[in-house]
């Protein structure tokens, strides 16, 4: 790559080594089901190259990361380790960190302003260190959550938005064998959008049928900027036409896709991105969180170049669409100014 690269789509409870994980785990005095450091990076990472079982086996592993990131003292030095670690072994200069605060605050023990400002704390102090990286957060909503809880959140990305919050998600769990009513969400959205803030949504990684409705459902109701995965949307030409149609970039996470099971394989991969190709859907590509998953963004390039998806005007391509669909202000001012 001629530029440096951009990483918008990582979770900051993925994107932390186990070795700093393990040292904070330790100074907050967490009580952890290993003592053994060998045993506590296989418990916070996919370990097994074959994968998870499925996004619920993911979440198990979440449920400690995020347990240990649950400190102001844990999350400032998690955002400032992420942020280094990004730009010291990949060279990415444009990166959005996304978490979730209430899933650090240990139930309401701990303050929410206190937990979003530990992040902006992390980003300030990278920011001093590695200057030529430009970096974000996204504070995320969860589909766990009732409107109230992220009501909240958005309330905080806004308030915030000074201060280094660039955009808001949603994640978490979907209801089983259900669609999850995203229309429901569109409030929140509008009110995140009328503030400034980037607008990206977790949809189409699993869930078959009802996963393929739902990326309908929040391109119609929601026109986020973004897509976190969307990978379903391959199947239908007419939503690949929407989606090409309203210029909604989407966060391609290769491996993590292959090791929750989202896709079967190498050759599944290749078809997806055939597919995006063809219809000119608009993309960018991430790691979903490079420790947890044990790959690094190079390796997701060199993986869509050694299968043959993507070709190395394509990789180029989607990487500078990454450096320019970012949240960050600067990218926002352009693409208001050139619309």
């Amino acid at each position: 790559m001629r530029e440096g690269l951009a990483e918008l789509h990582t979770h900051l409870g993925a994107s932390v080594a186990s070795e700093i994980l393990w040292s904070l785990a330790h100074e907050q005095g967490i009580a952890l089901p290993v003592k053994d450091y060998w045993e506590f990076d296989r418990l916070v990472t996919v370990s097994d190259p074959r994968g998870v079982e499925d996004l619920d086996a993911l979440d198990r592993i979440y449920h400690w990361t995020e347990l240990i990131q649950s400190s102001p003292l844990a999350v400032e030095r998690s955002v400032h380790a992420a942020i280094g670690g990004a730009y010291r072994s990949q060279g990415i200069t444009t990166l959005e960190l996304r978490f979730n605060p209430m899933k650090r605050n240990r139930g309401g023990e701990r303050d929410l302003d206190h937990i979003i400002m530990a992040a902006v704390r992390g980003l300030d102090r990278a920011s001093l260190e590695y200057p030529q990286v430009r970096a974000g957060l996204i504070l995320m909503m969860d589909r766990t959550f009732d409107e109230r809880q992220n009501g909240i959140i958005v309330e905080k990305a806004i308030r915030y938005a000074p201060r280094g919050v660039v955009g808001v998600d949603i994640a978490g769990p979907r209801p089983a064998g259900t669609r999850y009513p995203y229309r429901e969400l569109a409030p929140l959205v509008e009110e995140a959008r009328n503030a400034g803030l980037g607008v990206t949504i977790h949809v189409g990684e699993e869930g078959g049928e009802h996963g393929l409705a739902e990326i309908g459902e929040v391109v119609e109701a929601l026109a986020p900027d973004r897509i976190g995965h969307g990978i379903l949307a391959a199947r239908d030409p007419d939503l690949m036409v929407a989606l090409r149609d309203a210029n909604i970039v989407l966060e391609i996470c290769p491996t993590s896709n292959l090791l929750t099971r989202a896709l079967p394989g190498e050759d599944a991969l290749l078809e997806i991105f055939r597919a995006f190709n063809e219809h000119g859907v608009p993309f960018t590509i991430a790691t979903d969180g490079p420790e947890m998953m044990r790959t690094h963004l190079r390796d997701e390039l060199e993986l869509l170049r050694r299968i043959g998806a993507l070709d190395e005007a394509q990789l180029q391509q989607a990487n500078t669409r990454g450096h320019e669909a970012s949240f960050l202000p600067a990218e926002r001012a352009a693409r208001a100014s050139s619309s």
